[in-house]
């Protein structure tokens, strides 16, 4: 998922887990899937010859795609998890701030007008960059599929290194934060739009971080990086 991106593959994949979406955001989503996504001018894509099984051939950058040995996303086996008693609750410091939803062609994503809020883990501070969602999800638990995945983003200032939170979806559980930015896609119109979304309270998310998967793992697009820290929530 690189953060160049913003939204990698776009707040449309919300469709899974929405009930009152119009055929125009549907066609929306189809038309992200088919076109190049874009990482540093250098293009890759969901699809076709430039599809996940090539990445790694596209650029030199890249590399890691094919060849890491960290990549993300996994399937998380519980029998292989290791109970550490000694990781904290995470400690997640977010701000209500005013947001903006905004298509750039070849992704939608949401930016934050104001300093959104921070994670803190093992004493290093990560500030929250910008959250988007996977469909379906990306990581699995014990070969579950999940309807959609959300990533809420963090760099740390000090190395630049990534800290991803991620909550899992079925279609049942979307819960206040999905549906403001389902309302605010519904109006959003062609490339270079945008729609205010006001003041977005990122503790709407309403997921528990007191029990949560952790592991080192990569970004799950290109170039593919590794060394991110991924926490995935439980339910």
């Amino acid at each position: 998922m690189a953060p160049q991106l913003s939204i990698v593959f776009s707040l449309s994949l919300l469709l899974g887990i929405a009930s009152a979406i119009d055929d125009s955001v549907l066609n929306l989503f189809f038309f992200f899937l088919s076109v190049g996504l874009v990482f540093g001018g250098m293009e890759f894509s969901y699809l076709g010859k430039d599809g996940p099984d090539r990445w790694g051939m596209l650029e030199p950058k890249f590399a890691p795609c094919s060849i890491g040995k960290r990549q993300s996303p996994i399937n998380i086996q519980r029998n292989l998890t290791v109970h550490n008693k000694l990781l904290k609750p995470l400690t997640r410091n977010y701000n209500s701030v005013n947001a903006t939803l905004f298509n750039k062609g070849y992704s939608v994503g949401v930016r934050f007008e104001e300093y959104p809020g921070d994670l803190w883990i093992n004493g290093k501070n990560y500030t929250l960059k910008q959250f988007h969602w996977h469909l379906p999800a990306e990581h699995q638990i014990e070969g579950q599929q999940f309807a959609a995945e959300l990533h809420l983003v963090h760099q740390a200032a000090v190395d630049g290194s990534f800290a991803v939170i991620a909550a899992l979806y079925q279609e049942s559980n979307a819960d206040p934060l999905i549906c403001r930015i389902i309302e605010g896609l519904k109006h959003l119109g062609g490339e270079n739009t945008t729609v205010p979304l006001g003041i977005l309270n990122i503790n709407e998310l309403n997921r528990r971080s007191r029990k949560y998967y952790t592991y080192v793992g990569s970004l799950t697009t290109p170039p593919c990086s590794e060394n991110v820290i991924w926490i995935i929530l439980g339910k």
